[in-house]
């Protein structure tokens, strides 16, 4: 197994692949045959909810080339899960309305950072050196700071990624643990990570993936599957909100996409996949203005009392659209500085040199 492919979640045998890359075919039959629901699913195909797609098609690459057995298993890990029994509505509803309120914890403490230090598993190298960082229900976070900073290397340890090891300090999430948790178990918790440079999954569809997704997500609440009409009418609201031509559901998954539309099907898939606390690595490199507006303007959206952002940038761009509660500048592999909004603007101004003086 590739070293970047995270913990087990669940296996993805060689005929779901082969099921998965036929998707076009299938969707021309149902065409052909009528809108009765054509499950994606088959019985030998173990489904865990909230699969990211790029590791979906990482595993369904690796598998094709590394497979020799009819049954070979290619693990996976997944990080949009949730517990509990909260309706798909909770990150579904998208508006253009701005979240313009800061500096108000409008709920109780959802993730909490005390002294975290992390290494690279292959070198040793520290990359972590002490991280200090509290998120309440309702707010947005916005960690800036130059590149080999640490920021990426936050998210990933976060969600367990294994080419990190914690070496000091705790993670506290809903009360609990979080490093206690294997990978899939804190995807199940609700976090989410939208990656820096999703890929590219040749022969499937977008609708199929993420009928296939939401589909398994239900099932883990004890909701009924939704059929093909049931589910575009689910997701056509969504569409809209990003801007985003119904030809896309048609489209195989970010192949030959833009920049930009990989970061609006990043969120797409976020509005499908709700999540606890959103951690967004990056979701506005590559946008052009229009891009940027819409993905801020669905994001915010899909802000509630009892979820959280994190948001990873450079620019402060980014959050002239979605206004963070506190924003954190991060050297070193520490937070050095932590502030409103108006920090960023003082980094426009000052550069970090200038922060890290004054911290």
């Amino acid at each position: 197994m590739a070293a970047t492919m995270l913990p087990a979640v669940a296996a993805v045998t060689r005929p779901a692949i082969s099921a998965l890359q036929h998707q076009q075919q299938e969707n021309r039959i149902r065409k052909t045959d009528g809108p009765a629901a054509q499950s994606v699913c088959s019985s030998s195909t173990k489904l865990s909810t909230g699969w990211r797609l790029e590791e979906i098609g990482t595993c369904c690459r690796n598998a094709v080339k590394n497979s020799s057995s009819s049954s070979a298993s290619v693990y996976v890990s997944s990080t949009q899960q949730q517990k509990g029994r909260r309706g798909l509505a909770t990150w579904a509803t998208l508006t253009d309305a701005p979240v313009e309120s800061e500096q108000e914890k409008v709920g109780d403490v959802l993730l909490e950072v005390r002294g975290l230090c992390a290494v690279v598993e292959a070198t040793g190298k520290e990359i972590l050196r002490g991280v200090d960082l509290t998120i309440h229900q309702g707010e947005v976070h916005a960690i800036m700071g130059k590149n080999g900073s640490g920021k990426s290397t936050l998210s990933k340890v976060l969600v367990g990624h294994p080419d990190y090891v914690v070496t000091a300090g705790t993670a506290v999430y809903k009360g609990e643990n979080l490093f206690d948790k294997e990978p899939e178990e804190r995807s199940h918790a609700g976090l989410f990570l939208s990656f820096q440079s999703p890929v590219e999954i040749p022969g499937v569809s977008n609708m199929d993936f993420l009928r296939m997704a939401c589909n398994a997500r239900r099932s883990s609440l004890g909701l009924p599957e939704l059929g093909p009409l049931e589910f575009y009418g689910f997701l056509s609201p969504k569409l809209a909100a990003l801007n985003m031509d119904p030809s896309f559901l048609d489209r195989n998954v970010n192949e030959g996409f833009s920049g930009g539309e990989k970061k609006r099907n990043e969120i797409l898939q976020l509005a499908v996949l709700e999540a606890d606390m959103a951690i967004l690595d990056e979701i506005d490199s590559g946008l052009d203005v229009d891009a940027l507006r819409d993905v801020a303007s669905a994001v915010n959206g899909l802000r509630k009392s009892d979820n959280a952002v994190l948001m990873i940038t450079h620019y402060q761009r980014l959050l002239d659209y979605i206004k963070p509660t506190y924003v954190h500048i991060m050297e070193a592999g520490r937070i050095i500085k932590t502030g409103d909004s108006s920090l960023a603007l003082q980094l426009e101004a000052g550069g970090y040199q200038a922060l890290k003086d004054s911290a």
